[in-house]
């Protein structure tokens, strides 16, 4: 069958666009704009036809559907031809079984879904595959677009230009000078993008990035184009699958420009219209107490909403005052009975090492989700009998300088209660052996 897809404004006027045409927003209203499905169509299949067909491509050879977004294509992007798809074999991430956490917090049936574990090391190769494709379509037809640009606050820079050196497509990155951590600034470095440095905050560099793609006919990447979202809402699609056509109870995923918070409920409704699954899970969007707009903003029942200046935090992904993803982000709340947690930077720090503990190797934005599962543990708003997934949105091999000063004792505001440190003793062998013995006797229960 022909599937057709296109992008249709969020607000009442409905404006609609080809996939292919160069726009972000709505002509007529200003709103943000979305990709709608033709529902009707894909609903000529059952339920059943969808879910042999996702599991029979999963993580296989054939062309482009071993990828876990593309091989779910005809309910993420069915217009792009497959010779133009850029894939780099993304998702298929592990949902891993966090038992020594869960029993540790009180949880029997805890998951960690490690997007990380992806090629760029972030959920946002989900997206940003979608995108570069589409952008390679329209150059391959004719219409030229000179480059992709971005502002980023590390892991969206990294994935653009993994992705578009893969397509030979030039990639500008607009960074905030001094916010991105080494690990992060290298990757768009060592892929070829033109990096360029501003002295501003991941705000001021979003209004940069959109006056230069407007203004020069570039192709913007940021979560505002909404092709990005299509491949994210995979990740919610893919728990599903990992749990056999199940849906948990809880999801906690860590917000900051809001299209992940965004993706993942689009997936979890598109499955359930199409009868794949009879019920939604309730969605947690944790915030950094530092940059908490949707936060304040359930506290009034997201009647208001203001964007903040954003302070520095350490979870600089989501580092973010005025998401551009706000209104979809409220909707998707609304409809999930969504609950927003906040964290400070000594819950999410000691979360995170928390984690570490029991074999993860977390990101701080990671840290985040989880101080507010624990957070949510404690004020009994999650039971111990529920099934929770915890959306880890990046490796934690991004962030050295963030694992190192911790353990050092060295991030303001934070009291390191999960710091070890190497221990220093002279190369002798009885007192290296008393050494371990005095430390191993401390540990026993």
């Amino acid at each position: 069958m022909e599937y057709q897809a296109w992008f249709q404004c969020i607000g009442e006027c409905g404006e609609k666009h080809r996939l292919d045409e160069v726009v972000y927003k709505c002509n007529s209203c200003g709103g943000l704009l979305e990709v709608r499905h033709d529902i009707k169509m894909l609903k000529q299949q059952k339920p059943y036809y969808w879910m042999k067909l996702f599991d029979d491509r999963y993580l296989r050879t054939e062309w482009p559907y071993g990828s876990g977004v593309w091989g779910k294509k005809e309910i993420v992007c069915p217009v792009v031809d497959n010779d133009n798809v850029v894939s780099l074999y993304e998702g298929g991430t592990n949902l891993f079984w966090a038992e020594r956490l869960g029993s540790e917090i009180g949880l029997e049936d805890l998951w960690i879904k490690q997007c990380g574990n992806s090629h760029s090391g972030s959920f946002k190769d989900l997206g940003m595959t979608v995108l570069v494709s589409m952008v390679k379509q329209i150059r391959v037809t004719g219409n030229w677009i000179p480059a992709v640009a971005c502002a980023s606050t590390g892991d969206t820079s990294a994935s653009l230009a993994a992705y578009c050196s893969a397509a030979s497509i030039p990639a500008i990155v607009f960074l905030p000078k001094n916010k991105v951590s080494s690990s992060q600034l290298v990757q768009p470095i060592a892929n070829g993008a033109l990096t360029i440095s501003l002295d501003t905050d991941f705000d001021g560099c979003m209004k940069i990035v959109q006056e230069v793609c407007a203004k020069n006919n570039i192709y913007l990447a940021n979560s505002m184009n909404s092709l990005r979202i299509e491949g994210q809402k995979t990740v919610g699609i893919e728990i599903v699958q990992q749990f056999d056509w199940e849906i948990p109870d809880v999801v906690i995923i860590p917000g900051g420009n809001l299209g992940n918070v965004t993706a993942l409920g689009k997936g979890f409704l598109l499955m359930k219209e199409l009868g794949i699954v009879n019920n939604l899970p309730r969605i947690v969007c944790a915030q950094s107490a530092r940059a908490n707009p949707l936060y304040q903003s359930y506290l009034t029942g997201f009647k208001e909403y203001h964007p903040i200046k954003a302070k520095k935090t350490i979870a600089s992904a989501i580092q973010i005052g005025n998401p551009v993803s706000i209104n979809k982000a409220i909707n998707i709340m609304k409809k999930f009975d969504g609950i927003v947690e906040q964290a400070t930077e000594d819950e999410l720090a000691n979360a995170a090492a928390r984690a570490d503990r029991t074999g993860l190797f977390c990101c701080p934005h990671t840290g985040v989700a989880l101080a507010a599962l624990f957070k949510l543990i404690e004020g009994k708003e999650i039971g111990p009998k529920e099934r929770v997934v915890v959306i880890s949105t990046a490796d934690g091999l991004k962030f050295p300088d963030f694992k190192i000063k911790y353990h050092e004792k060295k991030l303001k505001g934070v009291e390191s209660r999960y710091a070890n440190l190497p221990v220093e003793v002279p190369a002798k062998y009885d007192i290296v052996r008393d050494t371990i013995f005095k430390i191993l006797d401390k540990q026993l229960p």
